[in-house]
């Protein structure tokens, strides 16, 4: 148990996907059919095996209680750890089954009350594992080191027990501990309503298209018509979709200095210099990470800038505005089907190894995922990877398009990441950072990319598949980058005491939107209007969350270049680097697997990448007399 388990409700892995891809607007999704949703009965059959393994975490957690001022035998510590282990694996179950249900109906109250079940069980397994970690302490790494000698059992818990010691300076004593986890359901409250509130119950707008269409513009229809081919109706979506959050900025301001407040509040709490030192520090970041992201992007705002260009010749745009950044680079009636986005998946992870194909394979035909965009279903999508003894669940809200082929796929990534790990490790070593996360499902997107662009048949899909990996640099490293030193500045200000509020906030994401998109430089205009749209990203209440996205995607390409090509070991280190799940930090895990993402390698070698691809296209564009 670390400082960060104990200040937040045990949570499961929301692996959301905030990406965007140069691709017309999608063909209309397949018939929703009861085969393309997940299967909860896999997690339980029904609410009354939920209850009855509540009321088992229950007497787990009396059996745990019991264990308080134990700990001193080798025996004795390793029964509690192990019982400490098996009753977070039952929080982690009932939660799983709470968030998917909410989820694929979040208009459904019998969701919301699961979900707050669930809550309320996690608050009470961390308030009844508090003792934990400062009796461990009280041990210290010379007793704990003699105990691990004695009894070869407690082997299985050296890296937790020396994760827990090396938070000592973080940790409170027991009744710290003990106060801080009473107040874990009073502070989560922010992330809870703007999850109501933007899921469930704005009431968005209609609006008439071009070609006559009305459309409902909710979350699903603006990532679905953002890019439309029409000029005009791409700046109708922005207008309308962003003036429906405009006229909820106070209160989505209120809801997220909430939750900086409260990150703020842990942070002094367990005497970290600010938010970011704590939020770093749970997985044993170094700040170098942070720092080098940030740096490295600024210092390659030309290369982006450079896309914008290209992206404004391409578009026969003079004055390229930023409700242009998502329309097709190239028009293309291609549509694709689930079936076949599956398969096209499978083909592009071959480089994998069999057995990873045939696993994928199988899960994929399995009731693992709900596929279909509904009215009140969550936006977006993600894989929940936190049910040990069951299997990944992945949420997708697929449109047919190719955008929604390399959704898929970056899902599955994340779901055989977790199969990988949950066969390899114990249930406790299973679940992994975020840092790791986030390169399996980016990888394997490089793969996918790299399939289409050797069976493309001439310059016409070439420059399709160009241009997908062109913005899908541009969407996972600048635009996460720049969420990244959003995040920086507003969690710095109120960690300074300062208030903020949404007009302020929107001023300061305006201030760097403008930066990344070369707005001085005359490179593209943007409506300050836009600038709402740090409101519509819901990672934003999972605080130092995103930068991950941009790291990741950095390695993904270092890891699948030298996949494809065949380097000897690559392929099982980078296997290897996937099964430890969180049995070691995760920026060591990484480094040992070849990537450094605390130096400037790895974000020069992306940004040659995307130049490289430019070259590509600027070529095709050129022998067009373009």
């Amino acid at each position: 148990m670390t400082p960060s388990a104990l200040k937040r409700p045990l949570l499961f892995s929301l692996l959301a996907l905030s990406l965007a891809t140069a691709f017309a607007a999608p063909a209309p999704a397949q018939t929703d059919r009861q085969a393309d949703r997940w299967d909860l009965t896999a997690l339980y059959p029904n609410e009354a095996a939920f209850d009855a393994d509540a009321k088992k975490l229950s007497a787990q957690l009396q059996q745990l209680g019991a264990c308080k001022g134990q700990l001193a035998s080798p025996p004795r510590l390793k029964s509690c750890l192990d019982l400490y282990a098996d009753a977070r694996k039952r929080v982690n179950m009932l939660y799983t089954y709470a968030a998917q249900y909410y989820d694929q109906d979040t208009g459904d109250s019998k969701g919301n009350q699961l979900n707050q079940r669930a809550a309320l069980l996690g608050n009470e397994f961390t308030q009844a594992s508090t003792f934990l970690q400062p009796e461990i302490l009280a041990l210290g790494a010379r007793r704990i080191d003699a105990m691990l000698a004695k009894d070869k059992g407690l082997q299985l818990y050296r890296f937790q027990l020396s994760n827990m010691l090396r938070s000592a300076p973080h940790t409170l004593d027991a009744a710290g501990e003990q106060l801080v986890a009473q107040f874990g359901l009073a502070t989560s409250s922010a992330a809870s309503v703007y999850r109501t509130l933007a899921n469930a119950e704005i009431p968005w707008p209609t609006v008439k298209l071009s070609d006559g269409k009305e459309v409902r513009l909710d979350q699903a229809a603006y990532t679905k018509y953002r890019g439309d081919d029409q000029r005009a109706d791409r700046k109708l979506v922005f207008d309308a979709f962003f003036g429906k959050w405009k006229e909820y900025e106070r209160t989505f301001g209120e809801t997220l200095y909430g939750q900086l407040k409260t990150d703020a509040a842990y942070a002094k709490v367990r005497r970290y210099a600010d938010s970011q030192s704590a939020a770093l520090d749970a997985d044993n970041l170094p700040p170098a990470v942070y720092q080098t992201l940030i740096a490295q992007t600024n210092a390659n705002l030309p290369t982006l800038h450079r896309y914008f260009k290209l992206r404004a010749r391409m578009l026969g745009i003079q004055d390229l505005a930023y409700y242009d950044i998502y329309a097709p680079l190239l028009k293309s009636d291609r549509s694709f089907p689930l079936a076949d986005g599956k398969r096209m998946m499978l083909d592009s992870v071959a480089p994998l190894g069999p057995d990873y194909v045939k696993a994928l394979a199988s899960a994929v035909e399995a009731r693992w995922m709900d596929v279909y965009p509904r009215p009140r279903k969550v936006a977006g999508a993600y894989m929940n990877g936190d049910a040990y003894d069951v299997h990944p669940f992945v949420l997708l809200n697929y449109t047919d398009n190719y955008e929604a082929v390399s959704t898929l796929t970056h899902e599955w990534g994340h779901a055989m990441h977790s199969v990988l790990a949950n066969k390899a490790q114990s249930s406790i070593y299973a679940p992994y950072s975020i840092f790791v996360a986030e390169i399996a499902s980016t990888t394997n997107e490089a793969l996918l990319l790299d399939a289409r662009l050797k069976q493309a048949k001439d310059d016409d899909e070439r420059l399709l598949y160009l241009g997908a990996a062109l913005e899908n640099l541009r969407g996972t490293f600048f635009r996460q980058a720049m969420f990244a030193e959003f995040e920086a500045a507003i969690h710095g200000k109120v960690d300074k005491g300062e208030s903020l509020t949404g007009e302020e906030i929107t001023a300061i994401y305006a201030g760097i939107l403008q930066r990344y998109h070369g707005a001085a430089q005359g490179v593209m205009t943007i409506d300050p209007a836009y600038a709402l749209e740090w409101a519509y990203v819901p990672h934003f209440y999972h605080g130092f969350y995103v930068f991950q996205y941009a790291t990741s995607i950095a390695a993904a390409q270092d890891f699948a270049q030298r996949i494809l090509d065949k380097e000897p070991g690559a392929l099982a280190a980078y296997l290897k680097m996937l099964s430890a799940g969180g049995s070691a930090y995760p920026y060591e895990l990484v480094k040992a697997a070849g990537v450094d993402l605390a130096s400037p390698k790895p974000y020069q070698a992306l940004v040659a990448r995307m130049n490289g691809i430019m070259d590509q296209i600027e070529a095709i564009e050129t022998k067009r007399g373009k």
